[in-house]
């Protein structure tokens, strides 16, 4: 409202100067007349100046009260306005703590509501995947029985990806409630990178690929939590395969400096440079039709190495491949 007003008062101030500007004209033009017309005598002369004197003096007069309400009324107007910040701040304050109030109580509500339903799920998983081993136990011989059987690890696999959501839902709603937990112990970390490569070495080869681990020689300690960190493992060496049509995947952990240092790198189709920042962003694809995950793996890496006090960056050249590194402290 300032604002607009300060530019109606320059537009009206132009407005006026030039009327002004006008009269000055007008009144001039007026005078030359008039000194036409008088007897050229000394008396005439001094009295026309003296009398145009008074005027000038009474006009400027009239001119400098008109500019002095003007500024009153201006200055006024400013306090009025003045007078109204406060009441418009604190009516939206209190718009502000309403919606505050509404925002929290859906996320609690949310969170109960992501409890309930994640174990609710998993329950019902847990009885698919027993009812899945029941059959395939019961199955026996013969063609059918294969059929089941292969049903069988079917069933298995799609329950685990479920499970597998569920967990990154979860996680995500705890790292957005700030209550990300972790379980941190002392350990080697060459162990935790053993034990990640060795769990995934099986699909890599049955995708035509080769997983390669670079440990170093002398123990690695550090601490943190390692089931967390088999988890960001997990997802790095998933997103690998995903996107990596042949050649080596490189697993490797070595100290640097005072950080334990992990890099998974591939020779797959690689990340434009300009994305590199956003493969770490909730719900992100690296197309709008892709489905080959949820697009939450890579934030709850960052998040859960970030929660150990250290880093996980990326660098990727398109169709050369990526290498994704986090570290974190060593003890």
């Amino acid at each position: 409202m300032a604002e607009k007003r300060s530019a109606e008062n320059g537009e009206a101030d132009a407005v006026v100067e030039r009327a002004r500007e006008n009269a000055d004209a007008i009144l001039e033009s007026a005078r030359e007349d008039a000194d036409q017309r008088l007897p050229p005598t000394a008396k005439a002369a001094a009295l026309l100046a003296e009398t145009r004197t008074t005027e000038d003096e009474v006009l400027r007069k009239q001119r400098a009260a008109a500019d002095s309400a003007l500024e009153q009324e201006r200055a006024e107007c400013i306090r009025t306005l003045a007078g109204l910040f406060p009441l418009e701040r604190e009516k939206t304050d209190r718009h502000l703590l309403t919606e505050r109030a509404r925002a929290d109580d859906a996320v609690a509500q949310r969170d109960d509501f992501l409890g309930i339903l994640s174990h609710d799920l998993r329950n019902l998983l847990g009885a698919i995947v027993l009812s899945a081993n029941i059959l395939s136990l019961a199955s026996g011989d013969g063609p059918v029985a294969a059929q089941t059987a292969v049903g069988g690890q079917r069933i298995l696999r799609y329950a685990a990806r479920m499970n597998r959501l569920i967990g990154d839902l979860l996680d995500v709603a705890s790292i957005d409630a700030g209550t990300l937990s972790l379980h941190k112990e002392r350990c080697d970390m060459r162990e935790v990178a053993g034990e990640a490569a060795d769990s995934f070495r099986t699909a890599a080869e049955a995708k035509g690929l080769a997983l390669e681990v670079l440990l170093a020689e002398q123990p690695l300690e550090a601490e943190g939590d390692r089931g967390r960190l088999l988890q960001v493992l997990a997802n790095l060496i998933t997103n690998a395969i995903k996107f990596t049509n042949g050649g080596t995947i490189t697993l490797s952990c070595a100290r640097v400096g005072e950080q334990v240092s992990f890099a998974v790198r591939d020779p797959g189709i690689g990340i434009p440079q300009a994305l590199c920042a956003s493969v770490f962003e909730r719900f992100w694809q690296v197309g709008k039709n892709d489905r080959r995950g949820v697009g939450l793996g890579l934030y709850i890496s960052r998040s859960i190495i970030d929660a150990h006090g250290g880093a996980l960056v990326v660098e990727s050249e398109v169709g050369k491949g990526s290498t994704f590194t986090f570290t974190i402290p060593a003890s």
